[in-house]
Formats: C-alpha cells, sequence, structure tokens
C-alpha cells in the first residue's frame, strides 16, 4: 500500500489531474447553479457604492489577456477584474452560502477573469469551480470548531487558497506549481469578522479572488512557495486551526467522496446574513398564516445561536450594509414588508420610523446547542409573537431554510431571484437568455464572449437602489 501524500501535496495532486468527466452530476449541478446564482447577484451589486469605490481605483487597459469588469465589460487585468467582481458579488450578501462560508463570491470572479483572458469554456470553468470548492472543503473539515469564533473570515481565509487552486486547473499548472499557487495564496488573504456590516466584508471576497489569480499567475511563471505550506507546524493549519489534529490520510477521499455533491450550497432567499434565514423564514409563516399586520404586534421573541447572533452585530442598524447584520431589523421587515428583498436592504427602508420601531420589539435569546456537521448554527431557529390582545402566536422550530441544500428552490424561483438581481441592468428581454446560457453553461465555448455579451445587454443608464 502506497504511502500517502502529505496535505498540500495531496490536494494539488488532485486538482492537477482533475478533469469534467471525473466530476459526478451533482458536482455539475451544484457548480452551474453557483455560476448562474452569483453572475446575477453580481450584477445586482455591480452599482454599489463599495464596488464603484473600488473600480475608480482600478485602471482600464487594452491587451489580449483582459478580463471585464461585470456588466460593463471594462476591460481590467485580470487580477482587477477579479477584485472588482468579487467586492459586486458579496456586497449585498446575496450570494450563496456553503461551510459557513461563501464560495461563488470568490470562486465565480476569479475564473471568470481568467476564463475571459483565456478565452477558456464553460465546461473549463465548472471543472475549476469544482476544483476550488473541493479544495476549501478539505481544508475545511479539519477544522475543529468554526473560524468565526476567533474572529476569521472563512471566506477570505480558506477562500484565496481555493481561488488559487481553481485558477491553477483552470491553467492546467501540473501538481509541483498547482502546489505552489495553494502555497502563496495561503500567504495573501485575511479578513475579521469584526468588519461585518461595513464595505470592509465584500472586500473579504473580492481580494480572495484576486488572491487566487496572482497566485496561480505567479506559480505559473516559476515563483515558490512552501510545498509544506499547509501541514507544517508554522503553516496555515497551525496558525488558523491550532486544536486540529491531521491524521494521515486525511486526504483518503479526495476525488472519492465529493463534498459539492454531498453538501451543495445554499442559496439565499434574502439579502441578509444568512443566519437570520430562518427566522425570516419563521416570520413570514406568520404573517401567512395569520394574515398579521404590524399594528398587532406587541413583542418579538427569536431564539437562535449563540455564534449566530454574535455575527448579528447591529440590533439597531443606521443603514443597509449595517442591517445585512441584523436580526432585530430582519424580523422588523419581514413582518412589515411581509416580505426581505433588496428594496428593503436600503438606507430609507432601514431608517423608517416604523420600521425602527418594530425592530425595538424584537427580542433576542441564545442557545449554545450546535447543529452537527454546522457549528455556527443552532440545531433550529424559533420565533413567537406576542399581540396587544395578549394572544401568543408561535411557530414550528426551523432547521433548515427556504432555499438550503435540505430545501433546494425549484429552477422557477431561482430563475425568479436572478430576474430581479438583473432587472437593475438589463431588459427582461435580455435577462431570460443569459439565465438560459448560464443555466446550461456546460455548453458555453466561450466565456470571453459570455462576459461581451452581458456587456452588450446592458441597459443605459442603470439605475441604483440607493
Amino acid at each position: 500500500m502506497s504511502t500517502p501524500l502529505p496535505l498540500t501535496r495531496a490536494i494539488a495532486a488532485f486538482v492537477s489531474r482533475m478533469g469534467y468527466d471525473d466530476a459526478p452530476p451533482r458536482c455539475i449541478e451544484a457548480a452551474t447553479l453557483g455560476f448562474t446564482d452569483c453572475l446575477g447577484v453580481m450584477i445586482a451589486g455591480a452599482d454599489e457604492p463599495a464596488v464603484r469605490i473600488v473600480a475608480g481605483m482600478l485602471e482600464t487597459v487594452s491587451r489580449r489577456d483582459a478580463a471585464c469588469q461585470i456588466p460593463s465589460g471594462r476591460l481590467l487585468s485580470a487580477s482587477d477584474a477579479a477584485l472588482v467582481n468579487g467586492v459586486a458579488a458579496h456586497v449585498l450578501d446575496y450570494d450563496d452560502v456553503a461551510m459557513a462560508a461563501h464560495p461563488s463570491a470568490v470562486l465565480v470572479p476569479a475564473i471568470l477573469a481568467e476564463g475571459c483572458a483565456l478565452d477558456a469554456g464553460g465546461k473549463d470553468a465548472i471543472t475549476a469551480y469544482i476544483a476550488g470548492y473541493e479544495t476549501w472543503a478539505q481544508l475545511d473539515s479539519l477544522a475543529p470548531d468554526p473560524l468565526q469564533n476567533r474572529g476569521f473570515h472563512p471566506t477570505a481565509i480558506l477562500g484565496a487558497r481555493a481561488a488559487g487552486a481553481a485558477r491553477a486547473r483552470l491553467r492546467r499548472l501540473d501538481p509541483e506549481r498547482t502546489a505552489h499557487a495553494i502555497g502563496i495564496a495561503a500567504s495573501m488573504a485575511s479578513g475579521l469578522v469584526a468588519n461585518f456590516g461595513s464595505m470592509t466584508k465584500s472586500l473579504h471576497a473580492g481580494r480572495a479572488a484576486q488572491s487566487g489569480v496572482v497566485a496561480a499567475r505567479l506559480a505559473t511563471d516559476g515563483f515558490t512557495a512552501s510545498p509544506d505550506i499547509l501541514e507544517h507546524a508554522n503553516g496555515l493549519l497551525r496558525a488558523y486551526f491550532p486544536s486540529a489534529a491531521l491524521r494521515v490520510g486525511a486526504t483518503e477521499y479526495l476525488g472519492v467522496r465529493w463534498r459539492l455533491a454531498a453538501r451543495g450550497i445554499d442559496i439565499k432567499r434574502y439579502p441578509t446574513c444568512y443566519a437570520t434565514h430562518r427566522c425570516i423564514d419563521a416570520m413570514l409563516a406568520l404573517v401567512q398564516e395569520h394574515d398579521l399586520r404590524p399594528e398587532a404586534v406587541s413583542r418579538i421573541d427569536v431564539r437562535t445561536g449563540a455564534t449566530q447572533l454574535l455575527l448579528l452585530r447591529n440590533p439597531a442598524p443606521r443603514n443597509s450594509l449595517e442591517a445585512k447584520f441584523s436580526m432585530n431589523f430582519a424580523v422588523a421587515a419581514a413582518l412589515i414588508a411581509r416580505r426581505v428583498s433588496l428594496a428593503e436592504l436600503t438606507d430609507d427602508f432601514v431608517c423608517r420610523p416604523d420600521v425602527v420601531a418594530m425592530a425595538a420589539k424584537v427580542h433576542c435569546t441564545t442557545t449554545e446547542e450546535k447543529m452537527p456537521g454546522d457549528e455556527l448554527f443552532a440545531p433550529d431557529d424559533r420565533v413567537s409573537v406576542r399581540l396587544a390582545s395578549g394572544e401568543a402566536l408561535v411557530n414550528p422550530p426551523v432547521t433548515h431554510a427556504k432555499g438550503s441544500s435540505e430545501q433546494p428552490l425549484a429552477r422557477a424561483e431561482i430563475e425568479e431571484k436572478f430576474l430581479e438581481c438583473v432587472a437593475f441592468a438589463m431588459a427582461h428581454d435580455a435577462a431570460r437568455p443569459l439565465f438560459e446560457r448560464l443555466w446550461n453553461l456546460s455548453d458555453v465555448l466561450s466565456l470571453r464572449e459570455l462576459q461581451r455579451g452581458i456587456s452588450r445587454s446592458v441597459s443605459s443608464p442603470r439605475s441604483s437602489r440607493g
């Protein structure tokens, strides 16, 4: 029996040898879903102030290997395109979730940027996404507890390494150079939970995507990193997971038990932190069941996980960015608007007197219980409402949010979200064909032409949600 490869080399060997035909259909479906949803959210976020600030710092280029800023089609260097598109993908907090992080907001911008520069096809993009996701999931599986507990944002910390792996796969690097790409990326990213609710959270995704681009290009040109960067006594695992125990053969299931097929991705139905989604589902269920009106409510009680509430640091948000990390706002918005959509995540709505007053009626308590396999979350979230009449309304505990891999959205619901997102940039008759192309991404022959087609479809002038 052969001796298992060390962690860094084992991941690099897997990434280097993996091909489209190796992946099971469920992986291909999940990767396609991740691309489709993320690109829609990216277009929706492209005109946000944070994105405009980042884009204003970047220089337009005209060389052949340039990449597109989405959806405008402005040509940038591949690393700059990954940065600004990554910020756009994450700034609304409407992008998908897996492994207590946001894989598509990192992987998709990185792959699109390099794919545009190389003029790769849809199958190449899907293969790179799967390689990046599996790398991310392998590292996440070695974590004894969530990175958020120590203040680190895993989208930034693990995302850069995964993006480096995805880009290495797209460039078809050999195992040695793939290991260098992962090693370079391991020294290039950081992100702190304390920046949740600010513009900088979206920068975590953009910088992770950009780091993957830079790392893979450096490795392509012969730049080196330590070949044991992940498992070394002073490497990534020791730095971020000091209590992790790395057993021999930890990578034995890479390419055998596909984590993307088993875990999938969770599609967000609401543009707020995922820690609020089960409670939003519960509140909306009560609203629908009882035709609940705001004036009838005197108090709302929420029970959620202690770590979840730690992330939701803004009980009295002052703007739309802070509101994304507010359980009080999320539940109040669901009651008042009878939905939580992009239209509610504006400064004007967040600061409305009736919304502020209702958010103050939301009272949160926590439990230290953990969901097996997802310790960032409690086993369930609970919402109850006390009416002015004294009557109590209690929703059953919610274990999985709608849109999660356990309760997936139908294709029509995914398309509805996509069309909502891109409506700010393009006409309906252009948006539907774009959705179809993305939904059949494996048939796309040119990512460059796909992105340039998006820019040709953009309405002018674009409107901002404020």
